[in-house]
């Protein structure tokens, strides 16, 4: 398996001068941390900025900064992706490949059984799993999944491993309980619809939940049923798309599912109403 067989040899791309530096060829502890600065750079890492949250990267050999790299390209990943990476989190750039970052890789590939094509997918769309622990994080957050229903077909992917580095208690759950207790569901209807829609675990529930029920309950006034239909509602903008063309439905009289009102873009909804306005006069002459 590729994670299991990664090695650690200098990435082919590192400059003659790097490889001195590593080689120990040079004890000029200023040049050294010259060099690292420029490391950093190549990579479109921000010195500052990893200074700064990671101040031990100061007294860190470059070396072990280049083991990072290297184990973070073997997965796959493109050196500007891994760039991207570190410059998001510092941390990594003092990590230890062995014992921080590969248990994160072999938990993704063994307990998640993500393909050797999936594993930089899934880093790459959330870069905050190697950083997460997998025996405090990773894994109780997929048992509690898998209590849900994201189990066989329906299993944890590549697309929504983000859903692992959420707290069970202090995020999984009080979405779950704010959609049984806002629209009347039961633990299974709600189960259902996050393993239809797995995005609905990843939303705000002031920000984003919370204001759809109250529009759905209130102006839309629909039957809570629809929404177990069709819970992608929830990853449609309120103010962009459900509320105008709630409004625009509205004015002119006509019912439509969730479904057909959101899905279609604002051409063929533009289309659609102009045609039912048509038949709707129609039947009045």
């Amino acid at each position: 398996m590729m994670i299991a067989r990664c090695c650690l040899l200098p990435p082919p791309f590192l400059s003659a001068v790097k490889t001195r530096c590593f080689a120990g060829e040079t004890s000029d502890t200023g040049l050294l941390f010259r060099e690292k600065l420029i490391y950093l750079q190549d990579l479109n890492v921000d010195p500052h900025k990893a200074l700064r949250v990671n101040p031990s990267l100061r007294a860190a050999p470059i070396s072990s900064v280049v083991s990072v790299e290297t184990l973070l390209s073997s997965t796959g990943l493109s050196r500007p992706a891994v760039g991207r990476i570190l410059d998001m989190f510092p941390d990594l750039l003092t990590s230890d490949p062995e014992s921080d970052i590969l248990p994160v890789l072999r938990f993704l590939s063994d307990e998640i059984s993500l393909s050797d094509e999936d594993i930089p997918k899934s880093i790459s769309r959330c870069p905050r799993l190697l950083i997460s622990s997998v025996d405090f994080q990773l894994r109780p957050a997929l048992a509690f999944l898998k209590t849900l229903g994201f189990v066989g077909r329906d299993t944890v992917t590549s697309r929504n491993t983000v859903l692992l580095v959420s707290s069970v208690e202090r995020t999984l759950i009080p979405k779950i309980e704010f959609l049984e207790e806002g629209l009347g569901f039961t633990r299974d209807e709600v189960a259902k619809m996050v393993v239809r829609s797995p995005a609905l675990l990843t939303y705000s529930v002031d920000n984003n939940l919370a204001p759809k029920v109250e529009f759905f309950m209130e102006e839309i006034r629909g039957d809570v049923k629809e929404l177990k239909r069709f819970p992608q509602y929830f990853s449609f903008s309120l103010e962009r798309k459900i509320k105008p063309r709630h409004r625009l439905l509205k004015e002119h009289g006509i019912l439509m599912p969730l479904s057909e009102m959101l899905k279609v873009s604002d051409g063929q909804f533009n289309l659609w109403l102009v045609e039912l306005r048509l038949r709707s006069v129609e039947r009045r002459m």
